[in-house]
């Protein structure tokens, strides 16, 4: 290994201070109290008792390596492993440090046949890089921190608009927007009873069968049986989508499996065309995307069903989001479809469901707000990846003494 200039390297076991084992289980935990309590889980919960103050790490001591930094009074589980530092080297610079090395921790220090387990004793063995200038450690450590900070900051802002969408959706769904742009309410509007509970006067309900395509089959389910088999996988050729590759808001094109041209010809009938809702019949019930024109030709496998509909009359766009956010429609899902066991759903089923029919002119107006609120969640949702990515070139390139903060040290003293 090449050690930087005023760089040097020391086994952890003599750059940390163990705090003693804690007798606090994590069912002790309890959403209020006064102090950070951190266990072995991503949750950070709060706890009545203290036990540490000042900087610590916190590392998991069963299943997988997970790592934490704290700068204040806190608890912490008995399954986990509480470090400081001795003066040598900074507790945050070597918090990013083992954060950095987090996947070789997991790979080389957590042992055992079953639950494994956090080996101290050849962890406290690793060797640790780092610049023997505690100024340079701590400047090191400021920069990542400040980028972590970036990335909360951004993370809450994504769940703040997910929570006002979620809100939304529910308003779109269930009252639906007037002709003047506003959110109905029974105050203003007239609403009517319904199956569905009390649902604007103008809106309709309906089954599939009423807003489904004329021109094909508007419900199939994919393939059984011999017709799609591991045999037919290939390198490359047509995607086939299966329930590990379907995302969120898109496919996860790594998790695709293919197949070539000439099976997909046999498998025709299950081909999904732009617009067709793809809908999850087994485990997760619901999960569901519209296909669009990169998706056109695709194949699905027998873990889902295709709704394609009358396109004049309902938008699939519309019918996916009521799948997704409707909470009469989810709770139609609980009442039918089966428990134990692995779920799963068919068409009979599907077919009994109802759902709101609202007039066109007025899915234009819902589609407008939605995407609207969505192209805002994206586009956090993507300086959060660029912050994720830059956090990770910096953690490379700082800890490795690769690019060295030396002028801005002499920045800060000249000041």
């Amino acid at each position: 290994m090449h050690i930087p200039d005023g760089w040097k390297l020391n086994d952890l076991g003599n750059l940390i201070k163990e705090q003693k084992k804690s007798s606090l289980k994590v069912s002790d935990a309890a959403n209020f109290g006064e102090f950070r309590f951190f266990t072995s889980g991503e949750t950070i919960l709060k706890h009545t008792s203290k036990q540490l103050d000042g900087k610590n790490i916190f590392l998991a001591t069963g299943g997988v390596a997970n790592i934490k930094y704290y700068e204040g009074d806190a608890a912490y589980s008995t399954d986990t492993y509480a470090v400081t530092t001795k003066d040598e080297i900074d507790t945050e610079y070597l918090y990013f440090d083992l954060l950095n090395i987090l996947y070789y921790i997991n790979a080389n220090y957590f042992q055992g046949s079953g639950l494994k387990h956090l080996q101290k004793k050849d962890l406290k063995k690793h060797q640790i890089l780092f610049p023997e200038n505690p100024t340079e450690q701590t400047t090191i450590a400021r920069i990542l921190s400040k980028v972590d900070e970036a990335i909360a900051q951004t993370e809450q802002l994504i769940a703040k608009y997910t929570r006002i969408k979620t809100g939304l959706m529910q308003d779109l769904l269930t009252k639906g927007i007037d002709e003047h742009g506003n959110i109905r309410s029974e105050q203003t509007h007239a609403f009517k009873d319904s199956p569905l509970g009390r649902i604007p006067k103008e809106w309709e309900v309906v089954r599939l069968i009423d807003i489904g395509s004329k021109d094909s089959p508007f419900l199939k389910t994919g393939p059984f049986g011999s017709s799609l088999k591991s045999e037919h996988w290939k390198e490359t050729g047509v995607p086939v989508i299966t329930i590990g590759s379907l995302g969120e808001s898109n496919f996860i094109k790594e998790n695709l499996l293919y197949v070539s041209s000439d099976k997909a010809n046999e498998l025709n009938t299950y081909k999904l065309n732009v617009g067709d809702i793809l809908f999850s019949r087994v485990a997760d019930i619901g999960r569901s995307l519209v296909i669009q024109s990169e998706n056109d030709g695709w194949i699905m496998s027998s873990n889902f069903m295709r709704l394609r509909l009358n396109k004049e009359i309902f938008n699939p766009f519309i019918l996916n989001l009521i799948i997704k956010h409707s909470e009469a429609f989810l709770k139609q899902v609980a009442q039918n479809v089966p428990e134990g066991g692995r779920s799963v759903t068919n068409s009979k089923i599907l077919n009994s469901f109802i759902f709101p029919k609202i007039p066109m002119s007025e899915q234009v107006k819902v589609m407008v707000l939605y995407s609207k609120i969505d192209s805002q969640i994206n586009s956090i949702t993507n300086q959060l990846s660029k912050l994720q990515s830059l956090k990770t070139g910096l953690m490379q390139d700082l800890l490795s003494g690769k690019v060295r903060v030396n002028h801005l040290i002499k920045e800060t003293a000249s000041v």
